[in-house]
């Protein structure tokens, strides 16, 4: 998505949407690859919405900086997609993703009630299995992940829970096949399947929060009505037109009937009425509204028809200005989150190194 319609002036910015980010790590890689561009002076990357916004200052058209900009995001190991304006990502969750996570959890129950003395030990060998499945096959995504930054020569949280739980794992079972046969073996199955289900169970949680922060710009979007009832100009036109609201320009004369959402910001030229303008006011209470009177598109109509005269386009309207201010804020970062983000960007690399020194 570009946020402006001129085809070739620099001190743009371009919206993306990035798919494949799972931790902070992730979103410092994408932009320190974004920052790497010629004429790029500032790239933020929202880890919850999986947005990134990169400002150019690089006099170019403007087909070439969306290449630039989804290239630069898939050398960094993740997916780039162009979103259209104001396009909102909520895809819902399959079924497997959920299955997934309770099947994780059922993996798990056993070892967790075996580890606080509930459950009955079973042999080693079903918790080799079970372990098995949780691991390489519900785990299976982490494996994918932490390939990908090994790819990009990097690090990320996936590459961590890949390590840990690959080392129980293999640490238990080289402890079964082992043992002398009078020896209880040590073994570590639990670990491994428990950071599967709970890492599981976040990231289900965490798509979920992801999905919440759509909503509200979302329901601003369904207030405006998706057709205006454009009244003839005794010309050319002489009976009511539907057409898209999207459409309207101003100076446009447009009938609201009673029930119906106002489609544009604009001026009552006719009727009288009660219009419900909590949407912005947040006052339960309609307002009357006679000739003369400003109405806001997306605002409800109560009674009698209104005739309207537009004023402000659909991109210039207060409804679309508080869409803009919403994104907006979700892309912003608070300073503390940059500092987690630099952090980040390092945790991994020191905790590899680490953990390979002992």
């Amino acid at each position: 998505m570009l946020t402006t319609s001129s085809p070739h002036i620099a001190g743009q910015s371009v919206d993306i949407h990035v798919g494949g980010m799972t931790c902070a790590s992730c979103v410092r890689r994408v932009e320190k690859q974004l920052e790497k561009l010629p004429g790029v002076s500032q790239a933020t990357v929202n880890l919850a919405t999986e947005h990134a916004q990169v400002q150019w200052d690089l006099d170019l058209p403007l087909p070439e900086m969306q290449a630039r900009t989804l290239r630069a995001v898939r050398n960094a190991g993740y997916e780039p997609a162009l979103l259209q304006t104001h396009e909102t990502t909520t895809a819902a969750p399959s079924t497997w993703s959920q299955w997934r996570v309770w099947l994780a959890i059922a993996l798990a129950l056993p070892f967790m009630l075996d580890m606080v003395g509930w459950g009955l030990p079973f042999a080693p060998r079903w918790q080799a299995l079970l372990a098995s499945v949780s691991v390489f096959g519900l785990g299976a995504t982490f494996y994918r992940a932490a390939w990908y930054a090994l790819r990009a020569r990097t690090g990320n949280m996936e590459l961590l829970v890949a390590i840990g739980i690959t080392a129980a794992w293999g640490m238990s079972t080289w402890s079964w096949l082992t043992v002398a046969a009078n020896l209880k073996p040590t073994l570590y199955y639990e670990s491994a399947v428990v950071i599967v289900a709970l890492i599981l169970l976040g990231k289900h949680l965490e798509q979920r929060a992801k999905r919440q922060t759509t909503q509200a710009i979302q329901a601003l979007q369904q207030l405006r009505p998706d057709v205006a009832h454009l009244l003839p100009d005794g010309k050319n036109r002489r009976e009511t037109q539907d057409v898209p609201s999207g459409e309207l320009l101003p100076n446009d004369c447009v009938l609201v009937r009673a029930g119906e959402r106002i489609p544009a910001d604009g001026e009552v030229i006719k009727g009288q009425s009660h219009v419900d303008e909590s949407m912005i006011t947040g006052e339960p209470l309609p307002v009357s509204k006679q000739v003369g009177q400003r109405v806001t598109g997306g605002t409800l109509n109560q009674e009698g028809a209104l005739e309207v005269r537009v004023t402000h386009t659909a991109a210039q309207s207060v409804l679309q200005h508080i869409v803009q201010a919403v994104e907006q804020a979700q892309l912003q970062k608070a300073p503390v989150q940059r500092l987690v983000d630099q952090v980040a960007a390092v945790f991994v690399p020191v905790v590899v190194l680490v953990a390979v020194m002992l």
